[in-house]
């Protein structure tokens, strides 16, 4: 399971990078400007071997750890005042087939359009993973990642076939441990771990194997799923001054009531992806649709006009028709549409929340009322309905660490600033508005009801702090549901001096849930 020779460094010792290099600058900070570290060192492994020696030398010095993949970690999880070594793994960039394993191998530093790239051109298969190239797989693929094929084939997990992971045992001897989806593995529970419960809690992942479940055979074309050879693309937009209150309202209504109807796994919808979203009104937002839709399907185009039709329906808005076309599929995971091509060099908060069913109409108000205050102007601000569902739901929620599985949308609340002198301004629109829209359930989207919980990828330390979740439902049971105790028993198997640890990741048994708040509140 060793994979081909790659890199620049030699041995068992790590490049690293010490805070005179001329590089530290640029590996203290990842995509989240808000956030920037001041670790002793960073150690940038490209082997397995020195990934062990990077976390044994830092457990004998008692230095603090934390690891980054791809730098799109939304917290300060890496990059916080009391991490003292940052493992940084971009430099574990293969991807291969594994003939041992029959599985194909991708190394925890590759980035997502390198896995889209890789997998479509040598084998013409994909994975249904996110729509931000730079991504890296490490914290993507553990923390339950999705995306625009997730309708058609389910979670990235929910192909996840093993998983190599360096722990640190109860001795404080470091080991790499492959834990496979084989339930008579008796690692088996470190791969359950990392099916959706997020990096940064067990240990360092190195690299994963992938093969749909129930598969067998030598040929990884037939062993992952075959994306459609092309699909219809298309983008509205409704600029502020053609909507009112009403006519807004009825979209996203329209919208949401249609993927209450279309989210089923047999749908004949199950391979459209769609995402409403809209900018605040002041200083020229918009409100724009985009989608992409299996092109192959039996009157594709006559169901793409339904769906439009049925979005619009009892709007007198007209929308203006930016684009509409067929692109083969590995483009439209570049098509700008879908693909998140942002300024990765800003300050920002993201929140996430699951929905089980439309907005309700008190919901859809408080969106409005967010959206068109006057006094907030940020055409990098905003929300996102995002098409979830159909082959993501007929998977058990326990099967996986990540437990929401009969959701059918995905809503994102986003905003992004350049100046640290505005954090104060932005960072309370954007909770406020999360608060108002959840108001009914104690500010977050209480699991039970149209809401079902978060997206640990979507990392938000607020629903930690009883400011802004008085719901009374802890911030685990929003991300876990009835899943953490089983992952406290990981963690406790996995991790019990609890070396891999922030704000937001699983307790050990015997820890209080609310600790830890010295290490960041976002």
């Amino acid at each position: 399971m060793n994979a081909p020779a790659a890199g620049s460094a030699t041995g068992a010792t790590p490049v690293t990078v010490l805070p005179d290099d001329l590089r530290y600058r640029d590996l203290v900070q990842g995509w989240n400007a808000r956030f920037v570290g001041r670790p002793e060192a960073v150690r940038l492994p490209d082997t397995t071997e020195q990934v062990v020696a990077a976390v044994q030398s830092a457990v004998d010095q008692e230095k603090r750890i934390a690891v980054r993949s791809g730098g799109h970690c939304f917290e300060d999880f890496v990059a916080n005042a009391s991490v003292q070594v940052v493992i940084d793994m971009s430099l574990l960039t293969n991807i291969y087939w594994d003939p041992e394993m029959k599985a194909v191998a991708i190394e925890a530093g590759v980035q997502l359009g390198t896995v889209n790239r890789t997998l479509f051109k040598r084998w013409g298969v994909a994975l249904p993973g996110g729509t931000c190239p730079s991504v890296g797989v490490g914290g993507h693929i553990s923390g339950g990642g999705w995306g625009p094929l997730s309708r058609l084939f389910g979670s990235v997990v929910d192909h996840l076939h093993a998983v190599e992971t360096v722990v640190v045992d109860d001795s404080g001897t470091a080991r790499a441990v492959v834990a496979t989806r084989d339930p008579q593995d008796p690692a088996h529970d470190l791969w359950w771990a990392h099916t959706g419960a997020g990096g940064g809690n067990f240990g360092v992942v190195t690299r994963y194997w992938f093969r749909s479940p129930d598969t067998e055979g030598d040929e990884p074309a037939e062993l992952l799923p075959t994306p459609p050879a092309r699909l219809l693309v298309a983008q509205l937009l409704w600029p502020w001054a053609m909507l009112d209150e009403a006519s807004f309202s009825r979209l996203l209504r329209n919208h949401g009531e249609w993927h209450e109807r279309n989210s089923g796994p047999d749908s004949p919808y199950a391979g459209m992806y769609s995402v409403i979203g809209a900018t605040p009104r002041a200083n020229g937002g918009v409100v724009i649709m985009s989608l992409q839709m299996d092109a192959s399907l039996p009157d594709a185009e006559g169901l793409l006009s339904a769906y439009l039709a049925a979005v619009r329906e009892g709007t007198d808005a007209e929308p203006v028709v930016l684009e509409r076309r067929e692109l083969p599929w590995l483009h439209t995971t570049t098509w700008p549409g879908v693909s998140d091509r942002a300024d990765h060099t800003k300050h920002a908060k993201f929140k996430s929340a699951y929905l089980r069913a439309r907005l309700s109409d008190e919901q859809i108000g408080a969106v409005y009322r967010s959206l068109t205050t006057p006094d907030y102007a940020n055409m990098t601000a905003g929300i996102m309905l995002a098409s979830y569902g159909g082959a993501v739901n007929t998977v058990d929620p326990s099967a996986t660490a990540m437990p929401q599985r009969d959701s059918i949308m995905r809503l994102i609340f986003a905003t992004e600033w350049d100046s640290p002198e505005e954090d104060d301004k932005h960072l309370t629109w954007v909770r406020e508005f999360y608060r108002d829209v959840f108001a009914a359930t104690g500010g977050v989207p209480a699991p039970g009801g149209t809401g079902d919980g978060c997206h640990i990828n979507y990392a938000d330390a607020d629903v930690a702090n009883p400011e802004w979740n008085t719901s009374g439902v802890p911030w685990h049971s929003l991300y876990f549901k009835d899943n953490y105790p089983r992952l406290q028993a990981a963690k406790a198997r996995w991790d019990p001096r609890d070396v891999f640890r922030h704000s937001l990741s699983v307790r050990l048994p015997d820890q209080e849930a609310g600790e830890r708040t010295e290490e960041g509140a976002g």
